[in-house]
């Protein structure tokens, strides 16, 4: 059934005052999320003319990214928002452009890597706190639910639009400047986003009187040490995990996808803005509607929705058939079942979570997904030199298949626990 609010209702949520400004601070803060990896290969690659190194550098800096995420995300639970990521909007900038200039300047592999690990380990979690902060905007879960949609949709546009930035900083600048302007976004969108009134007024103490959907199991769970101990929540993070591990192998095939079988890297641009397009399409469609069941169980359908998309590609990669236009309307229905299931998974964690550690929780989300990412674009390129584009794209689906039989054998327990 169609939500009262409908897709007009995402204008509602942006036209209401508290809410524009922290979005669009938030969208320029994350907007490093799709530039700072993919920028640094493409530096040291260009300096070095190594993508090893360059490899090992972004690795590094994914691992300290996943280690982190969840430090910061309790921080914030503790300190509230603005303690946390000005200090670390600052410094992981500093890091980053400091990452730049060495590596012009001709520093040693391991000044690379310390300067790498250093804007992982201090990058701002910005996601897990505007997560948080839709429920200071949006008391009532109507519209939060529309906020949390929007917001998910506008991270699929950002790992377009950041990507598609730093490749034009990068054909019309000298080497060093596509990282120092993801510095730069980096340090003003966390300090933007820090000085709103969403920002400033979250407390996670208040999420239990703020929040009157929140599961009486999860409102009773306020003891909790940390939000891993939350009954059911590390589950959710493995079906996470193996839908990132999935993305990382998936999107390794795409770059080899573009290379080997199109013939012409440039074409990977269009290979991703099919996917993200359907993607943005997908989360906005379903967080404009109310829909029926159980939210579990919708969410182990849609990845095994996810899986089955996928199958035709390496069908038709091993049958020769290689049109651009062929595989981009299929890569098109992909991405419709990507952000929507993001937005279930974070539903999820809200659901399991303690009130006191959402933050927390969605932090471990996102270090889910970002090591996820990592370990599925190394076992991408192991398999991809021995079976070719095909075989990483079927490594991507067996492994998110695997997350949905995981989520259907999880359904009873998650209704109990949330009831």
């Amino acid at each position: 059934m169609s939500s009262p609010l409908g897709l007009r209702g995402y204008g509602r949520v942006l036209g209401h005052g508290p809410a524009l400004r922290p979005f669009l601070a938030a969208v320029i803060a994350r907007l490093p999320v799709g530039m700072a990896g993919l920028g640094m290969i493409v530096l040291i690659q260009q300096v070095r003319g190594s993508y090893s190194i360059a490899g090992v550098v972004t690795a590094a800096f994914a691992l300290a990214t996943a280690i982190s995420a969840p430090i910061w995300g309790r921080a914030m639970d503790r300190a509230g928002q603005p303690k946390v990521l000005v200090g670390t909007g600052l410094v992981s900038s500093a890091a980053l452009a400091a990452l730049s200039l060495a590596a012009v300047g001709g520093a040693g592999d391991l000044v690379l890597i310390g300067f790498a690990i250093l804007t992982g380990l201090v990058f701002p979690p910005v996601s897990p706190a505007m997560r948080a902060a839709w429920r200071v905007i949006f008391p009532d879960a109507e519209r939060r639910r529309l906020g949390y949609a929007l917001d998910a949709s506008a991270v699929e546009l950002i790992f377009v639009c950041g990507p598609l930035l730093l490749s034009l900083l990068a054909a019309f600048s000298s080497p060093q400047v596509p990282l120092l302007v993801t510095a730069a976004l980096m340090a003003v969108g966390s300090v933007a986003y820090s000085s709103t009134s969403a920002a400033r007024s979250w407390r996670s103490a208040d999420l239990v009187v703020l929040d009157a959907d929140a599961p009486r199991a999860a409102v009773g769970r306020n003891t909790a040490s940390t939000a891993l101990t939350a009954p059911g929540l590390a589950l959710v993070l493995l079906v996470a995990l193996c839908m990132a591990v999935g993305f990382g192998q998936m999107d390794t095939a795409f770059v080899a996808t573009a290379e080997l079988v199109l013939g012409s890297a440039d074409r990977l641009g269009f290979l991703f803005a099919a996917i993200a397009g359907g993607s943005t399409i997908g989360g906005l469609l379903y967080g404009s509607r109310h829909w029926p069941g159980d939210e579990f169980r919708r969410t182990a359908l849609m990845l095994a929705l996810f899986a089955l998309t996928l199958v035709p590609l390496p069908i038709l990669m091993l049958t020769g058939t290689t049109s651009l236009w062929v595989i981009l309307p299929l890569m098109f229905l992909t991405g419709l079942t990507i952000a929507p299931t993001l937005i279930m998974f974070q539903n999820g964690i809200d659901a399991l979570a303690p009130p006191h550690r959402i933050t927390e929780a969605q932090a471990f989300l996102h270090a889910a997904m970002t090591s996820g990412g990592a370990l599925g674009t190394a076992i991408g390129g192991v398999v991809i030199d021995h079976l070719g584009p095909g075989g990483g794209l079927l490594g991507a689906i067996v492994i998110i298949a695997l997350g949905a039989v995981i989520c259907a054998t999880q359904l009873g327990r998650w209704r109990r626990l949330t009831a």
